[in-house]
C-alpha cells in the first residue's frame, strides 16, 4: 500500500471524531478520492456522513437577493456583474420591512436558515447601520442569519457579529489556477483574506465553489484542496453547479457529467466531514435521481424557494415532493450528531 492509499484508509469511520478533521489533505489525496470507483467513493462517504449527521435529514436556507446588480466585479459566471450584458437591472438596497417579510415567509415554510446578498464589490461603511437592522430583525425571529456582501473590513465584520450574524459566505470558486480565468478583478488570496477577516471577528463562514465553469478534474481537487486546508473548515460548504445565463462569458460551456458533480460532492464531504455541505445552485436543472444521489453522497443542506438571488430554483412543492419519495424529514440542522 502506498502513502496516498494509506492516507484513504484514514477517510474509514473511526472511534474518535476528532480523528477525521484533517487539514493537511494533500492534491494527491483528494485527486485519489476522486479516482475511486464510483460505489467504492460515494460508499465511503455516507460512511462519514453518518458518524456526525443524520442521513435522512435536510437542513433548509433560504436566499434573499437584497442589493441586485451593478456589481463591478467581472465574475464571468455572474449575471449581476455591470460587465455582463445579461439584461437584469441594478437596484438599491431592498427596505427593511421586505426583507422582514420574506424571512417570515421562509420561516414558515420549514427554512432555519435566511441568508442574504448584496451585488457589491464590498459594502459601504453608509450601508452598515441598514445591514445590521436587517440581521437583528431576522435574528430575532429565532432563524440563524448569513450575508454575502463581498469583501469586508475588520471593524465591518465586527458590526456584523455585534448585531447577531451567524454566517458570512464567501465562496473561493475554484482551484488557485483557474480563478484568475474566471475573475480578474479580485485575487484568490483576496477571497483568503476575507474569509481571515470574517474568522477573527468570531463568525462562521460558509465557503465553497461552483463546478461546471470549464475546469478540469485537477481544478475541482485545487478547489477542495484549498477549502479543505483552511485552518478551519467552513462550517457549510456550498458546491454550486454553473447555472448558465445569457450574456455572460461562460454561456455556452461544456455540461459537466452528473455523475462528475456527484463525486465532488462525495470528496467534500470526505475532506470536511463536520460541514454542511450544500447542494446550491443548478438544481433547477437536476433530476430528482441526480439529487437522490448528492444527498447519499453527503449533501445535507439545500437552498429553498424558486430563486437564489437571479437565478431559478425548485419551489416548495417539488422540494417537498422529492423529499416525500426519498422519506427524508428537513427540520433542525440536519441532524447533527
Amino acid at each position: 500500500m502506498n502513502a496516498v492509499d494509506a492516507s484513504l484508509h484514514r477517510t474509514a469511520p473511526a472511534g474518535n471524531l476528532a480523528d477525521d478533521l484533517r487539514h493537511d489533505w494533500t492534491r494527491a489525496e483528494i485527486r485519489a478520492l476522486f479516482d475511486l470507483p464510483f460505489p467504492e467513493l460515494i460508499f465511503r462517504a455516507q460512511s462519514v456522513h453518518r458518524l456526525r449527521f443524520d442521513p435522512d435529514k435536510v437542513q433548509l436556507s433560504t436566499l434573499m437577493s437584497i442589493k441586485t446588480g451593478g456589481c463591478p466585479e467581472d465574475c464571468a459566471y455572474c449575471p449581476q456583474s455591470a460587465e455582463h450584458d445579461t439584461g437584469l437591472k441594478a437596484t438599491k438596497l431592498v427596505d427593511v420591512e421586505a426583507v422582514m417579510e420574506a424571512a417570515r415567509e421562509a420561516k414558515a415554510s420549514g427554512s432555519t436558515r435566511f441568508c442574504m446578498g448584496a451585488a457589491w464589490r464590498s459594502p459601504k461603511d453608509r450601508d452598515m447601520d441598514d445591514l445590521c437592522e436587517l440581521v437583528e430583525g431576522v435574528k430575532a425571529m429565532g432563524m440563524e442569519t448569513c450575508m454575502t456582501l463581498g469583501m469586508l473590513t475588520a471593524p465591518q465584520a465586527g458590526r456584523l457579529k455585534v448585531a447577531g450574524l451567524d454566517y458570512y459566505n464567501h465562496n473561493l470558486d475554484t482551484s488557485p489556477e483557474y480563478y484568475p480565468k474566471i475573475i480578474s478583478t479580485r485575487t484568490f488570496q483576496d477571497r483568503l483574506d476575507t474569509l481571515s477577516v470574517v474568522r477573527d471577528a468570531g463568525l462562521s463562514v460558509c465557503c465553497g465553489g461552483i463546478v461546471g465553469m470549464g475546469e478540469s478534474i485537477d481544478d475541482r481537487v485545487g478547489m477542495v484542496h484549498a477549502l479543505a486546508t483552511l485552518p478551519s473548515h467552513p462550517e457549510s460548504v456550498p458546491i454550486n453547479l454553473l447555472v448558465q445565463v445569457a450574456g455572460t462569458p461562460l454561456e455556452g460551456t461544456g455540461r459537466v457529467h452528473p455523475l462528475d458533480f456527484v463525486r465532488t460532492i462525495a470528496v467534500a464531504r470526505i475532506t470536511m466531514p463536520a460541514s454542511m455541505v450544500r447542494l446550491s445552485a443548478g438544481r433547477e436543472d437536476m433530476t430528482d435521481e441526480l439529487q437522490a444521489l448528492c444527498f447519499i453522497a453527503g449533501a445535507n443542506s439545500i437552498f429553498s424557494g424558486e430563486r437564489l438571488l437571479t437565478t431559478p430554483n425548485p419551489g416548495e412543492d417539488r422540494d417537498g415532493a422529492l423529499f416525500e419519495r426519498l422519506g427524508m424529514t428537513t427540520d433542525g440542522a440536519a441532524g447533527l450528531r
